[in-house]
């Protein structure tokens, strides 16, 4: 599809890279004086070339007594050309330098930027994009925004005063073949123009395929175990192929743009040329011009060449940096749906009693909790149970502040969470969630994660409480084992204790485990449950289950269902209720009741033999 160009974003968007490089003035100064000197060599070479031809023909016409004079003036002025082009070729490698360093910098700038934003985007916001097109935007786009200081910004700039002051020379030199040499300049500008609209529709598409290729391989790697076992392989390469020849159609679509552009502005620029050639010539045989002047001309014409051709890679550049940088800062613009107050104050944790006060909340428009209230002191447990879909974790994502409610407020030791800084909010918090994300580095740094300054002792200590420590101690460098990507290296009941031991380490006020030990095993969980009590006396914990096992012995559990609280007790007393908690009570004990059953048939069977 062919995306709507805004003409007018091509100037906001370069000026805003242009200032990120202005913040590094005497860089940019340094390699604009460096092609300001490569210019006035580089200009200095015709006239040094028309001076020989002229010198040369004078001397020679004099006759033989003068041939060792015109020799001795030609070395001369041979040596001047080769010290001229030296001091060029020096010159034009130091800007070279200058602005490649610079575009770097800025491209470290931008990096930092964004992943900063990335940081600082709400949990609603990553919930609709998708993190292949982030990547995309934090490495393509980016370098897209970069080169062009360097091939757009500094290049251009050089180029500019090159063609300015070659066009001055030509003009000042002789009006006449002047205007005649630069009569290509109005096709080529115009060409370009139409170039750069061009490139910004395929430079825009192709990011956009890029972000479908990153999406893809992205989405490959982390599902690479589904893609194997369900014989996936050849649709994944056909899905990756399709993006990939879209691709690869567009980049040629774009080559041929630029290359046809570059040999319609040579054809002209040759045209002029040969109109140079043959209106100057006439002037010489009609002893109007010398033939160094006409020399000069062509040579100042040939320099001239250089930025008319290299005004291409320009016009691309800007075409890029215009449509990466629009994509770039779409995000950078973004503020962030949940942010600190104006005047948010760090959270004074006193006693750390939660509380829901008549919360309700919606993801977009769909409603997913309707007046939720309760309350958890320190060395209350509260459980909450419900179906899939009934609003269990986002209680969960609610206390941090991952999301703002949509009416009522949720408090913590009666100040309310919007009103309290992000970052003292969620150190006071610990949330075990049930989606396990563990960092590929050692066992040590992933527990240590909230705080990397934690003494070794509780890192023990929550390992020991998540009952991991023997494991652990198991492994060839203990806790400096590295643990894979993901966690690759664990099991899943081990990645969620791992979790816990991390949730834990802290020592938050307030704790919530979210369906946070479904993977570890029954025996394992009797264990962890009775430490977990231990190292959760003094706090407020809510634990969140689908297993009633997990949260049985909670002081009070809340049963939801579409997003209401439908019950509310102990457990004996829910169960005495004979609702929707005893139903499922009666559900998740029948397995074990059979089995409890078949084991009795077979001890009598055993009997019997």
């Amino acid at each position: 599809m062919t995306p709507e160009i805004d003409v007018r974003a091509m100037p906001r968007v370069l000026r805003r890279i242009v200032n990120l490089a202005l913040e590094q003035r005497g860089r940019l100064a340094l390699a604009l004086a460096c092609a300001l000197g490569s210019v006035v060599f580089s200009l200095a070479m015709p006239r040094l070339l028309g001076a020989a031809v002229d010198e040369a023909q004078a001397l020679l016409g004099q006759g033989a007594a003068h041939a060792t004079a015109a020799r001795l003036a030609l070395l001369r002025l041979a040596g001047l050309l080769i010290v001229t082009s030296s001091l060029r070729g020096v010159l034009t490698m130091a800007f070279g330098y200058q602005a490649e360093y610079l575009s770097q910098q800025v491209g470290y700038r931008l990096r930092l930027v964004f992943f900063e934003q990335i940081q600082r985007l709400s949990f609603s916001y990553h919930d609709r994009v998708h993190s292949g097109d982030l990547i995309t935007r934090g490495m393509l786009d980016i370098e897209g925004a970069r080169v062009f200081i360097e091939q757009g910004l500094v290049r251009g700039a050089m180029l500019l005063m090159l063609a300015a002051a070659s066009i001055a020379l030509l003009l000042h030199t002789d009006l006449v073949v002047g205007a005649l040499a630069l009569s290509f300049i109005p096709f080529s500008i115009w060409r370009s123009i139409r170039l750069g609209y061009w490139l910004r529709i395929s430079w825009m598409q192709l990011q956009g395929l890029m972000s479908i290729l990153t999406r893809t391989m992205e989405e490959n790697l982390q599902g690479v175990r589904v893609v194997r076992a369900f014989a996936a392989k050849p649709f994944e390469m056909i899905k990756f192929d399709q993006a990939g020849q879209a691709a690869l159609r567009l980049s040629n679509r774009r080559i041929t743009l630029r290359v046809g552009s570059v040999r319609t502005q040579t054809l002209a620029f040759y045209a002029s040329m040969g109109a140079v050639l043959w209106f100057g010539g006439h002037r010489v045989l009609a002893g109007d011009m010398s033939v160094g002047k006409l020399t000069a001309f062509i040579a100042y014409l040939t320099l001239l060449q250089t930025p008319i051709r290299q005004a291409t890679m320009v016009v691309n550049s800007a075409a890029r940096a215009t449509s990466s940088g629009t994509r770039l800062f779409d995000v950078l613009d973004l503020e962030p749906e949940v942010r600190d107050a104006p005047d948010a104050k760090p959270l004074q944790l006193t006693e750390g009693v939660l509380r829901f006060e008549d919360v309700s909340f919606a993801y977009e428009i769909e409603t997913t909790l309707s007046h939720i209230s309760f309350e958890v002191r320190p060395g209350r447990t509260l459980g909450i149970v419900g179906p899939p879909g009934s609003g269990k974790s986002t209680i969960a994502h609610l206390i941090p502040r991952y999301y703002d409610v949509t009416a009522g407020r949720v408090t913590i030791d009666g100040q309310d969470v919007r009103d309290v800084t992000l970052d003292s909010l969620r150190a006071a918090v610990g949330v075990v969630q049930q989606d396990v994300f563990l960092f590929d580095a050692s066992v040590t740094n992933n527990i240590a994660y909230a705080d990397p300054y934690i003494e070794d002792e509780r890192i023990l200590d929550a390992a020991a409480t998540a009952q991991i420590h023997d494991y652990v101690a198991s492994l060839p460098l203990a806790y400096e084992t590295r643990i894979g990507e993901r966690g690759v290296a664990l099991s899943g009941g081990q990645r969620q204790r791992m979790s816990i031991a991390r949730g834990v380490a802290p020592g938050p006020g307030i704790m919530v485990f979210d369906d946070s030990m479904a993977a570890i095993d029954a025996a394992t969980e009797q264990r962890l449950r009775a430490a977990l009590s231990g190292a959760t006396r003094s706090k407020a914990t809510i634990i969140i289950a689908h297993r009633l096992s997990s949260l049985m012995h909670a002081d009070e559990i809340i049963v939801l269902a579409e997003g209401c609280i439908v019950e509310r007790g102990t457990h004996e007393g829910l169960l005495a209720l004979g609702g929707h908690y005893a139903a499922l009570y009666r559900l998740q004990s029948r397995p074990s009741e059979i089995a409890d059953a078949l084991a009795h048939v077979a001890a009598k069977q055993d009997a019997l033999t």
